[in-house]
């Protein structure tokens, strides 16, 4: 259900940024501004995000196999990855197109460029708006929103350099703002880079403390001991643990591994757990043959 309202969101984000993504490249064009038109390879670069989200949450709907036991829920993991990589990738090509017109400004039709831009800052604060629920607690959606937050900031840019230079003719500012726009979309989408291959290298998740985890599975009545624990997300928010669990003797297993399952549940919202118990008189057996 969560899911289906995700996929609902992002496609009324994407028909907004579709129809005007055309109203803003041929204004950049007939304007002649880099940042315009730097703003609209930008939306382009998000309606492109958000197809990539739709495609991966398709994708990961589809079930387990033999082959593929987890399904294909990494599928989100990846599309984040590619996403905050495009970015960088436009940022490239904005640092490119500004490096050719720092020598030689063009002129600009400045009125033109401010008020596309100022309805172009509206279409993503809109946009931002519909996606900003779901992108806190999904790195694919996450993509997607700092897609269309990089815009806007483009789109603010745009309208400074606009007004820059309707004011005092200063050309240069059109490709000198473009680099700024450039530098903070680095600098903002590098958060969503080290997310995606935090969870593909499967790291600890960040909202998660380890030995928090631990000290509460040996909260458990009948626990003595954790060892050989390892957690880690599969995708955003499906997280995975695997341990080790040295219980008292005498104790009912299957009461210790329910009340275990439970509390991590409860406590740190893992439920696909891989737990080993194993005994007292097993360590020490295990300790003397060493």
């Amino acid at each position: 259900m969560e899911r289906h309202k995700e996929t609902r969101r992002l496609k009324i984000a994407l028909a907004i940024s579709v129809g005007y993504f055309f109203a803003e490249i041929i204004a950049g064009f007939l304007t002649n501004s880099l940042a315009l038109l730097s703003d609209a390879g930008h939306m382009l670069s998000d309606i492109g995000a958000m197809m990539v989200c739709l495609f991966a949450f398709r994708l990961a709907r589809r079930p387990a196999t033999p082959a593929s036991t987890y399904g294909y829920h990494r599928a989100e993991i990846l599309a984040a990855l590619f996403n905050g990589l495009a970015l960088w990738l436009l940022v490239g090509v904005i640092f490119a197109a500004a490096y050719g017109r720092i020598s030689d400004p063009p002129q600009v039709e400045s009125l033109g460029m401010i008020v596309v831009a100022v309805l172009g800052l509206l279409v993503n604060i809109v946009a931002g708006w519909i996606l900003y629920d779901s992108h806190q607690h999904n790195l694919n959606l996450h993509g997607a929103f700092m897609h269309v937050m990089s815009d806007a900031i483009g789109s603010m840019g745009a309208i400074v350099a606009g007004v820059v230079m309707y004011s005092t003719g200063w050309y240069l500012a059109d490709p000198l703002i473009s680099v700024f726009i450039g530098v903070l979309i680095l600098y903002s989408s590098w958060n969503l880079i080290k997310e995606s291959l935090s969870i593909l290298m499967q790291a600890v998740p960040k909202s998660i403390r380890l030995e928090e985890v631990q000290r509460t599975i040996e909260g458990v009545n009948g626990v003595i001991e954790v060892h050989d624990l390892h957690v880690w997300a599969v995708t955003s928010g499906i997280y995975t643990l695997s341990a080790h669990a040295v219980v008292e003797n005498g104790e009912d297993l299957h009461e210790v591994l329910n009340g275990i399952e439970a509390t991590l549940k409860e406590n740190f919202s893992i439920e696909h757990t891989t737990i080993q118990l194993e005994t007292e008189s097993r360590e020490e057996i295990e300790f003397k043959g060493f």
